[in-house]
């Protein structure tokens, strides 16, 4: 079942096929799953792998299907052992070390979970895929635009071996966001004039340094606080609703301008808040803020005006009464119905990939973190279509590939970009 049959720009092409996808997996309940025992690794025991971990147990008992652990991959010991003795997991199956998504591509599992620091996602994403792996990448799936492209590139050669990819934005598979996703392109609320997507909160979690700590150690266990590790909390966070309003708008951005800065954080070198405008084309502009500050007004939303009407991401929609497909679904939580959906789909060769579609959000969130961090006017196409751009090859200064060599040199800290040049990225 299609949501629509409209046809958008080449580059947000795979923003459709993903919520296609999304529907004709779960048009396809009632076909047989095949073996009971899912095989599933993970790679990054961190805080978000339990929510994870449990979410992919309940998606297969409502699937008839029994979860098998089959490795716990982490960097840091003691991460490794304590998701392996909260899920019952016997700690022979923990894999440690900076290189242990190694073992993971070479283990029987059939499905892999990486939820790993963004910095490490391009690595290890192809290193599943090459392996064969049906592959679950945590947002975001990049740090910067190399990064992005390396994701596109793999997903591409995901596509062509029938491996199934799901991205960590949840509202994707939310019945409330699906439903409103599918009344647009009725035409609900007309055609899209402007809106905003905002993510504003508080600062996570701070780890402070030990003194046994090597820099990578510091920058693997910080690394929310760390834009060459999270890609800044624009993209680490607010790329939720930025995939947004990609989604509804069925096209990308073409620029940003915007800024940002730093005012009360105490660890790492990420902005406090940010403010941009994403010119999507054609007159519509989107205004994206973001803010974790504690002790300020909080809130998480999407709201776009339309010609004919309003809606509120996954929330109210006032406009007109359209007709729209049955969208059926299994559970509340997107995060469990992205599961069900990811497993189906690998079970019963159904098209579920959306490699190149968080890549283009995660692509998105770096635009405007080069626009804020710069003061420079920055294009979609200088970080993905334009080589001779500064952007097109910009990367963060410690690389996934550093961790294993073991010349991660930790960047200075309490120390951030300076807007005003405009020709590189500049830190005071």
């Amino acid at each position: 079942m299609n949501l629509s049959r409209r046809k958008f720009v080449a580059s947000a092409a795979g923003t459709l096929v993903a919520t296609n996808a999304v529907l004709s997996n779960l048009s396809a309940a009632t076909r047989p799953l095949g073996r009971k025992k899912a095989k599933v690794a993970i790679v990054g025991c961190g805080g978000r792998s339990r929510r994870d971990s449990a979410n992919f147990q309940k998606a297969c008992e409502m699937l008839g299907l029994e979860a098998k652990w089959v490795a716990l991959a982490d960097a840091f010991e003691d991460q490794a052992f304590e998701l392996a003795d909260n899920l019952g997991v016997e700690r022979s199956k923990c894999i440690v070390g900076w290189d242990a998504y190694k073992k993971v591509a070479e283990s029987d599992a059939e499905f892999v979970m990486l939820i790993t620091p963004p910095n490490f996602r391009p690595l290890h994403f192809e290193a599943m895929v090459a392996a064969g792996k049906h592959v679950l990448m945590q947002k975001p799936v990049a740090v910067d635009a190399p990064g992005c492209r390396r994701i596109i590139a793999a997903g591409e050669i995901a596509q062509q071996k029938g491996l199934s990819v799901l991205s960590g934005t949840q509202r994707r598979h939310t019945f409330g966001y699906l439903e409103n996703a599918a009344k647009i392109k009725a035409g609900a609320i007309g055609e899209i004039l402007g809106g905003t997507v905002s993510w504003n909160g508080t600062v996570p979690w701070i780890k402070e340094r030990q003194p046994d700590w090597s820099d990578a150690d510091y920058l693997g266990r910080n690394w929310l606080n760390w834009s060459e590790m999270s890609g800044d909390h624009l993209g680490e966070q607010h790329v939720h609703n930025i995939d947004v309003a990609n989604w509804y708008l069925g096209r990308l951005p073409q620029s940003a301008v915007g800024f940002g800065g730093r005012a009360r954080r105490e660890t790492g070198n990420n902005y406090d808040f940010f403010s941009l405008d994403l010119d999507y084309g054609d007159g519509v502009h989107i205004h994206s803020q973001c803010r974790q500050i504690s002790g300020t007004y909080t809130r998480v939303s999407e709201f776009f005006r339309g010609t004919e009407g309003e809606v509120l991401g996954g929330g109210k929609l006032k406009g007109k009464d359209v007709s729209i497909p049955e969208i059926p679904f299994e559970d509340k939580d997107g995060n469990v119905q992205g599961l069900i959906n990811w497993i189906r789909a690998a079970r019963t060769d159904s098209t579920l990939n959306e490699a190149r579609q968080i890549a283009e959000s995660t692509a998105v969130a770096i635009m405007g973190r080069y626009a804020a961090y710069t003061g420079d006017f920055v294009r979609f196409s200088d970080l993905m279509a334009n080589p001779k751009s500064q952007y097109y090859d910009l990367k963060v200064s410690v690389q996934a590939e550093d961790f294993e060599n073991g010349s991660v040199v930790l960047p200075p800290e309490n120390v951030v970009p300076l807007p005003g040049d405009g020709a590189e990225i500049r830190r005071k």
